[in-house]
């Protein structure tokens, strides 16, 4: 039987998992996959489904093996529970969501108490970038959830272990983690603060002599969760043995890690780069960091493990990081819901502070007239730079349903601050902060997916052609094949513009009656006929065209 201290807690849990349910799932069903990341996954996931080749993913004709298929797995999982995509690319970070914020407060509770749980839980919803890369269908939240359930095994079992199965399945968690996008093995660096402290005598940390064996079990863990896929994948591609498997094999294993590592070639980035994203992004939780300085300082010559074990490790994610110089803003989320727990123990202190609440009441003021103030001067000014907006996303007039839906957020922030007032300014601001998150993806997907999804294009392609026609796509984007609306023919996606215009007009000759290319604008060469180029419209400000068999100038070479 629960205890009633139990009971609270577990009550108190479940309204926090409703309320995060409400803020991360607003919008789900709203709005089609949203380029970079998105159409590419849920195409591959698609056609996992339809090909029922689940080892290595395609795109399109080709195997793509920029990533792991392990979003993509489950991506095609939720697709054929719900029927379709339109909502199922969502559901996977979704779950991560909740499932990290599930685990934060697991860990908390575990090492301090339940009320330390749900403040730790609260930091990491409340903290910007989390929200938002929770509302996007990319591999990082999976891997966010992985890595903390890692930190969370190893946890418990060194700090309040010994406790071999949590330790197990912790370094099992940062296995799955390496098949779903490589850096999962980060985890496994929590051992290393541990053997620190550990080293120095640190009271409330796990001592134990002759386990060795148990020790390695976690290396054995680690290495089985990787060969969940790289088993059979291995045993595949060589079996199969043909050049572009075997290229496959080298990029995945090689060129997508280690090199990637150690010779960025995207996103080249200062070494401070990551301290300038924690700064500039991690809002509102780095305010509290300059406050929290002295608590974890005292913790620190305390000698308390609970706070310096996962800070340690927060420090060593962001070298790990900072060593190559390939760098984005993401790369340091997980490490969120450690920090969370080296804070939340003192964060219950200041906010029984007299201050704290009321600078968070003022800054949801501060918002509340941003927000409102900056929509309503959109909407009745028109300023240039919401004209540059409005034309970017192709909306009527200056955008003016767009700066509705921003005074809309402000108005949301105002009224958290009239309700809560300033005594209770902390619930004003996560009041403010959640009826934003929500009010904006349920008025803006429906606004915007028009242009920065394909289907419009894809819709209109399909009525030009009529019932017998037959379509080609050059220079094609993930979002193109995947919002198709009958089959296509592809002529690669790593191949150059003008190579794959070639194979295609050969394609379009054998049947110029029938068949018509999908073209990105910025494809056309100088063989193309200006006057009979048919414009199809603008998808994430790119332009696409159609040319029937009479746009190529006959005989020309480009």
């Amino acid at each position: 039987m629960f205890s009633p201290e139990d009971r609270t807690a577990w009550r108190q849990f479940a309204w926090f998992m409703l309320v995060a349910f409400i803020v991360l799932a607003a919008g789900i069903g709203l709005r089609d996959p949203w380029p970079p990341d998105e159409p590419r996954f849920a195409l591959v996931a698609k056609q996992m489904l339809e090909s029922g080749q689940w080892l290595f993913p395609h795109r399109g004709t080709e195997l793509y093996s920029d990533k792991p298929p392990m979003l993509m797995w489950t991506e095609a999982a939720w697709m054929w529970l719900t029927g379709g995509w339109r909502g199922a690319f969502l559901l996977t970070s979704l779950i991560s969501g909740l499932g990290t914020l599930a685990l934060t407060w697991y860990l908390a509770r575990q090492l301090w108490d339940a009320r330390t749980g749900l403040y730790a839980a609260a930091i990491v919803l409340m903290t910007m970038p989390f929200v938002d890369v929770i509302r996007h269908a990319q591999i990082d939240p999976l891997n966010l959830f992985w890595i903390t359930l890692g930190n969370t095994g190893i946890l418990l079992h060194c700090l309040r272990g010994p406790n071999w199965r949590m330790y197990w399945l912790g370094c099992f968690a940062a296995g799955l983690g390496v098949i779903t996008k490589g850096v999962g093995v980060i985890a496994l660096l929590m051992l290393l603060p541990y053997l620190a402290v550990r080293a120095r005598g640190w009271p409330g940390v796990l001592r134990t002599s002759g386990d060795g064996w148990r020790w390695a079990g976690g290396a054995l863990a680690f290495i089985a969760a990787v060969a969940v896929w790289m088993g059979p994948m291995l045993i595949t591609a060589y079996a199969k043995g043909t050049p572009e498997y075997l290229a496959y094999v080298n990029d995945i294993l090689f060129r997508q890690t280690a090199e990637r590592y150690a010779n960025s070639w995207q996103h080249e980035e200062a070494p401070w780069f990551f301290l300038v994203v924690i700064v500039s992004g991690w809002l509102p939780t780095w305010l509290l960091i300059p406050v929290l300085v002295p608590r974890w300082r005292d913790a620190l010559r305390a000698r308390e493990p609970r706070a310096w074990v996962p800070l340690a490790w927060c420090v060593l994610v962001v070298v790990f990081f900072s060593i190559p110089r390939g760098k984005r803003e993401i790369y340091i989320l997980p490490m969120l819901p450690m920090l969370a727990l080296a804070m939340a123990p003192y964060v219950i202190e200041l906010v029984k502070t007299r201050w704290l609440p009321r600078v968070a009441f003022w800054i949801t003021v501060a918002c509340g007239v941003a927000f409102a103030g900056a929509g309503t001067w959109a909407l009745l000014a028109a300023p240039r730079a919401a004209v540059r907006i409005a034309k970017g996303y192709e909306m009527a007039g200056h955008g003016q349903a767009l700066w509705v839906c921003v005074i809309a957020v402000g108005a949301a922030f105002l009224l958290a601050a009239v309700v809560f007032r300033p005594r209770r300014g902390v619930g004003a601001l996560l009041c403010g902060m959640a009826l934003g998150w929500i009010l904006w993806p349920l008025a803006t997907f429906p606004l915007l997916n028009e242009n920065q999804s394909a289907r419009a294009v894809m819709v209109a392609a399909d009525e030009a052609i009529g019932p017998d026609g037959q379509l080609g796509l050059v220079a094609w984007r993930e979002e193109n094949l995947l919002q198709a609306q009958r089959p296509v023919t592809e002529f690669g996606f790593a191949q150059g513009a003008a190579a794959q215009m070639a194979k295609a007009r050969a394609w379009q000759a054998a049947d110029p009656v029938h068949r018509y290319l999908f073209v990105n604008a910025e494809a056309l060469d100088r063989c193309v006929v200006p006057d009979k180029v048919r414009p199809l419209g603008l998808a994430n400000r790119v332009r696409f065209v159609l040319l029937p068999a009479d746009a190529t100038q006959p005989g020309c070479q480009p």
